[in-house]
């Protein structure tokens, strides 16, 4: 049994509806919640956040963001209508008061894209992401990090942890792993070590990765996520040319019409993996 954990957890209704028509991968006996703080622009060095969940199940995992999920569920479960109000309202605001911070924050919205579902199909990872209007599918490898592991330790969630470093797709990173929670699991893509990985981060902590919470949960479906439109469906690519896809877009996408981005407010990006070059 897991220790349990002195702090608050949030409490989270994730919703599985619909699963008669989503496919159901395992069941899931664990969930850890993490903070992920992601970098915005290279320039300014802004940062956006978000919650992602990591479903461990006994021979598949699968982790996405809270938030993007929620947005999804509201369209599932009918709520269109109300999503498109909300979102509507949020512009209004925005083309009245040019505050990007209100606009984001005012309405149930996507933000990481990506799933990850490690083991599926056996051996491999598949990942699905979304760029502007096309949803992507491609397979990965599982558990590509080279992990050196170190004697520093450190305490996090009263567990005691190990440091373990590598280097992955042009970043350095370090990682905080708990022996005592012996699943080779992490957040994002990361995993391969003998304990879950509770904090994860580049070097110049432009991508961090930390854990707010886990519980144990009894057989909760892990369903892979189908897209949102009923007939849209997944086009197959490659991991790199997804990364050259979504570049492209980032540069010269939606994001230069909502007023940053151009010339007179200009916006350097790069991704988190940088192999793609």
């Amino acid at each position: 049994m897991y220790r349990k954990i002195k702090i608050l957890f949030i409490a989270l209704s994730l919703s599985i509806s619909l699963l008669a028509q989503e496919e159901v991968l395992d069941s899931a006996y664990l969930k850890v919640m993490y903070q992920y703080t992601y970098l915005n622009d290279t320039l300014e060095l802004t940062t956006r956040e978000d919650l992602l969940v990591l479903q461990i199940g006994k021979n598949i995992s699968k982790c996405y963001s809270y938030y993007s999920n929620q947005s999804d569920s509201i369209h599932k479960n009918g709520g269109k209508a109300a999503w498109q109000a909300m979102f509507n309202k949020a512009m209004e605001d925005y083309n009245k008061h040019r505050n990007r911070a209100v606009f984001m924050n005012s309405f149930p919205r996507r933000r990481t894209m990506t799933y990850t579902y490690r083991n599926y199909p056996t051996g491999k990872m598949t990942v699905t992401d979304f760029i502007g209007s096309e949803y992507l599918i491609y397979e990965d490898e599982m558990h590509a990090q080279e992990w050196e592991i170190g004697d520093s330790v450190k305490t996090i969630l009263d567990y005691n942890c190990q440091k373990a470093t590598c280097s992955f797709r042009g970043r350095a990173y370090e990682a905080w792993f708990a022996p005592d929670i012996p699943v080779s699991e992490g957040p994002w893509m990361f995993s391969g070590l003998p304990g879950l990985i509770m904090e994860v981060y580049d070097t110049r902590k432009h991508y961090v990765f930390q854990i707010t919470g886990l519980q144990q949960v009894e057989n909760e479906p892990i369903v892979f996520s189908e897209p949102l439109e009923e007939k849209a469906r997944y086009k197959k690519t490659s991991r790199i040319e997804f990364l050259r896809m979504n570049m492209r877009y980032l540069k010269f996408g939606i994001q230069a019409s909502m007023g940053y981005g151009s010339e007179e407010n200009p916006v350097f990006y790069d991704l988190i993996e940088r192999d793609y070059k």
